[in-house]
């Protein structure tokens, strides 16, 4: 009778994945607050947040929407029904993004595609105002979400977007995901096609990159001008990079 050579080899000598015993799946998010370096991630309450999304949403140009399946939305009301919509699902399960320091929503982030029992889940649906964009708060809320899902017990958290979105494409890699592909002719949106970019980070690459949060985030890696001393993506850079012997 064939016997396995090794634990990465099934009786008949075929290579398997890595052994994963007792693995029982990750737990579904709960749908709570989440907070830390001045951002609060709060679940949607579209009575609540509508008013200062709209405002935020309202000084962007138009560009925000196009890589988006989302909008623009051309007034209050409009925008208010799209955020009942979203409120009402488990599956994109929307946050809030608030300046805790001034108490106002300036953006919208999810997890998405949530399958505990393969340990994977997406973030996605970033809806990211002028006032958001490019700044402290943002990569804040990037980390506390990317955070709760390893503190979860997830495996994998991907990153995906339209291939034409370069500025969604360096964010990524600004944040320590891995580009794994591109998914040609993925879907159609707003009449156009759209090849998806797939990124991820896994569980074992979190510690370092969860390092390379806490430093970036500091505040004295700030100056007076709120300049930032060191950047992002040479942290996360760093803690990818293979290790030497």
């Amino acid at each position: 009778m064939p016997v396995a050579a090794n634990p990465s080899q099934n009786a008949f000598g075929q290579p398997l994945g890595a052994p994963l015993p007792g693995w029982q799946g990750s737990q579904f998010p709960p749908h709570q607050p989440l907070q830390g370096w001045d951002c609060l991630l709060e679940p949607l309450d579209p009575a609540r947040h509508g008013p200062d999304l709209w405002r935020a949403f309202s000084q962007d140009s138009g560009a925000m929407w196009t890589y988006l399946t989302s909008g623009p939305f051309t007034d209050e009301a409009a925008l208010q029904q799209w955020l009942q919509q979203c409120a009402s699902k488990a599956d994109p399960q929307f946050y809030a993004i608030v300046d805790q320091q001034q108490g106002q929503a300036l953006g919208l982030a999810s997890y998405l595609r949530i399958d505990p029992q393969a340990g994977s889940i997406e973030v996605g649906w970033l809806h990211f105002s002028p006032r958001l964009r490019q700044s402290r708060l943002a990569t804040a809320a990037m980390a506390l979400l990317m955070a709760q899902a390893f503190a979860l017990g997830y495996r994998r958290y991907e990153w995906k977007c339209n291939a034409c979105n370069e500025p969604s494409m360096q964010a990524a890699r600004r944040l320590g995901f891995s580009y794994e592909g591109t998914f040609r002719q993925a879907r159609v949106d707003k009449g156009h096609n759209r090849d998806t970019a797939w990124f991820s980070v896994i569980d074992s690459e979190w510690p370092a990159l969860q390092a390379s949060f806490d430093r970036w985030l500091a505040v004295d890696n700030f100056d007076h001008l709120g300049q930032q001393r060191q950047r992002l993506s040479v942290l996360t850079a760093k803690a990818l990079a293979p290790q030497s012997a």
